[in-house]
């Protein structure tokens, strides 16, 4: 026989469990329910919070009692001890880090980059922040086949897809294959340089410029003979990826490009 609760208070009229108070300590990333509005605390001021999405918009909110989610749960932001203000804690990337974010499930939408040396690049900046996001970044093996690869991804509302490509300039082969890429879901932009490697600083590689290789020279054999580095250009990659520490080490024309392919494939981007 089913056992009924004694208890026949309508649940609206139940008195609501306090939710946890959490402190607003920067970087901590919340939700306003009411608005939908998900960005990290970038200060907390007298009775208000103000966050930041990853976009960059602020907005102010009241903290009041169970008035933000927390990964999914009600909860009550307070002022942070007097201990000082600390600046947000900042990903490779230059983004506000998520403390103790775990990664999203993998979006349909992916970020095609020309080969391991992109790839590992990307990773190594933007990693924490597409993680976040749930955005997979694959290699080619070159663009030459670039049109019946998205034909066979097919990109739509749902799956878009973006492709990074070396060497993207008026008038080069590159150039004339991401033009024949017309699907609105799928974005294909690229760097100016040959070669990833030499999208890193110079300076972060201890070099005054990267060297001119004479064109029909594989570039990264000749980068090595003219800067008297070893052969094995994995081990040289290798190399060069450790003096990679954050965006700073990387050429604006780069930290641009890969920006703008996170945002379209995440939908924050212009249609």
């Amino acid at each position: 026989m089913r056992q009924y609760s004694t208890d026949l208070t309508p649940p609206w009229k139940k008195p609501q469990q306090p939710a946890p108070e959490i402190a607003a300590e920067p970087g901590l990333v919340v939700e306003e329910p009411a608005t939908g509005f998900c960005g990290a605390v970038i200060r907390c001021e007298a009775g208000t919070v103000t966050l930041e999405d990853r976009f960059g918009k602020h907005r102010v909110f009241p903290m009041e009692p169970r008035g933000f989610l927390l990964e999914g749960r009600v909860v009550t932001l307070v002022r942070p001890s007097a201990a000082g203000p600390a600046k947000p804690a900042r990903t490779a990337s230059g983004s506000v880090a998520v403390p103790g974010a775990r990664a999203r499930v993998a979006r349909a939408g992916r970020i095609y980059v020309e080969g391991r040396h992109d790839a590992e690049l990307v990773e190594r900046v933007w990693g924490d922040d597409l993680r976040v996001e749930g955005v997979v970044v694959e290699y080619l093996e070159g663009v030459d086949d670039l049109p019946s690869v998205v034909a066979e991804f097919a990109p739509g509302p749902d799956a878009r897809l973006g492709v990074l490509v070396d060497h993207l300039l008026p008038g080069t082969k590159e150039w004339r294959i991401a033009q024949s890429v017309t699907s609105d879901h799928a974005l294909v932009v690229g760097h100016p340089y040959i070669d990833i490697w030499e999208a890193v600083k110079p300076s972060s590689v201890g070099i005054p410029a990267w060297p001119r290789v004479p064109h029909g020279q594989d570039w990264k054999t000749g980068v090595c003979h003219a800067l008297g580095w070893p052969d094995n250009t994995g081990a040289v990659w290798q190399a060069i990826l450790k003096k990679v520490t954050s965006y700073k080490d990387l050429e604006p024309e780069l930290l641009g490009r890969v920006e703008e392919l996170i945002d379209f494939v995440t939908g924050g981007g212009a249609e």
